[in-house]
């Protein structure tokens, strides 16, 4: 009698994936390839990154990168778009240029098709939470809004869904504030 048995990747499986452009994610061994961002997709990541950025020049509570490869253990490294640590993290977080555990703010802007918004709106936030990250924002471009999760045990509820004149706000980051719509300024 024979065993199907499926090969589980480990995070040292994706490092030895090409650099072409792509974007090579893994969740629970399973290798996720997407392709580069779109314009779009950039200038909405820009806008966000310079709010943030500017919050955090007045405020050092912590540090925001853009599209930071991120290992939260052998079989699960994502790329989100944005990520947060906090100043009281950096230390235990930051590991040989990489953020090593879970952030406590990701950010995912969703790209065109439903695999994307599947894997944003469940497979990511499922991941996140059950890893610890504190706060997930899902930026939809199209239907221009953000949904803002929170962590409740190791799950990701839906704290605020928001559009227009609303603004963005964060329990990780005290007085920030940025309206919607500008998350969706393009030139």
């Amino acid at each position: 009698m024979t065993a199907n048995t499926e090969t589980v990747l480990t995070i040292a499986d994706l490092e030895l994936m090409p650099e072409d452009g792509k974007i090579y994610e893994m969740i629970e061994g399973e290798i996720i390839v997407s392709r580069a961002p779109d314009l779009l997709h950039q200038e909405v990541s820009g806008n966000l990154f310079q709010s943030i950025k500017n919050y955090l020049d007045q405020n050092a509570v912590g540090k925001v990168w853009l599209t930071p490869g991120g290992i939260f253990d052998e079989f699960n490294s994502v790329i989100p778009d944005l990520a947060f640590v906090s100043s009281e993290r950096l230390n235990d977080l930051i590991l040989e240029g990489r953020i090593k555990g879970a952030p406590e703010l990701m950010i995912e802007i969703i790209s065109p098709g439903a695999v994307n918004r599947r894997r944003d709106r469940i497979v990511k936030k499922q991941t996140y939470g059950r890893f610890g990250v504190k706060e997930y924002w899902v930026i939809d471009p199209e239907n221009r809004m953000v949904e803002i999760y929170a962590l409740d045990g190791r799950e990701m509820k839906l704290a605020a869904t928001l559009t227009g004149e609303d603004e963005i706000t964060s329990s990780l980051m005290a007085g920030y504030r940025f309206k919607v719509e500008s998350v969706f300024a393009t030139l």
